[in-house]
């Protein structure tokens, strides 16, 4: 146990540090069991790996706010517990318990029925909406930015890995760059989308990631 917590947090400190090949070490220690917990849940693989993903985004932007006292497995399960629960609200269903109570691939948690009160569905579709505006205006003084700036790499790059969807290598030999630069520009834009958020003082139960302990 000590030792693993020892390699979670050189992970965390290399993270910090910039390191993209940290980055891919701690996908390659945690996916698997994360998608494991998830895929156990919903049963279908595509929308279990778009989960884990959001995880990942999610504790890389709560990051500056994990101070190590926590373990990080069960860290990282809890964000992804979110993640899932958030999921299974948009398809309609609920769990009978939340997902947030212990934070690990264990545990019995059933998926209860379909059925919703109104007032639960309205207050749904109103948390996406503001989800959606929140990040849209991220986005927009994002590319302002960069379009002040001229980095138009940068907005090439940030295109290329998360519309597109390409490898941090592919983005990198299609504009000419190294794989860290593109790594090192994905990071500045998910911190930079963080920070723009938690300034506009959302309620923190519209991305709870940002103020994880």
């Amino acid at each position: 146990m000590a030792e693993a917590s020892e390699i979670d947090s050189l992970l965390i400190e290399r993270i910090r540090a910039g390191d993209s090949d940290a980055w891919s070490d701690l996908i390659s220690r945690y996916e698997g069991r994360l998608l494991a917990f998830v895929e156990s849940r919903i049963g279908r693989r595509a929308a279990s790996e778009d989960i884990v993903q959001e995880a990942f985004i999610g504790f890389l932007n709560s990051l500056p706010n994990y101070d190590g006292r926590r373990p990080l497995e069960s860290y990282l399960f809890s964000i992804c517990a979110y993640k899932l629960t958030d999921h299974l609200r948009r398809e309609g269903r609920r769990p009978a318990v939340p997902l947030s109570a212990g934070a690990d691939s264990r545990g019995e948690w059933q998926i209860a029925g379909t059925a919703r009160p109104a007032s639960s569905i309205a207050r749904s579709g109103e948390r996406k909406n503001i989800e959606e505006k929140a990040i849209v205006e991220a986005i927009a003084q994002q590319v302002k930015r960069w379009k002040e700036r001229g980095d138009w790499v940068k907005m090439m790059c940030i295109e290329l890995l998360l519309v597109r969807g390409w490898t941090n290598k592919n983005a990198a030999n299609e504009l000419g760059i190294t794989e860290q630069q593109a790594a090192n520009f994905k990071f500045d834009f998910v911190s930079r989308m963080r920070t723009i958020i938690k300034r506009q003082r959302l309620s923190e139960e519209v991305f709870p990631e940002l103020y994880q302990d």
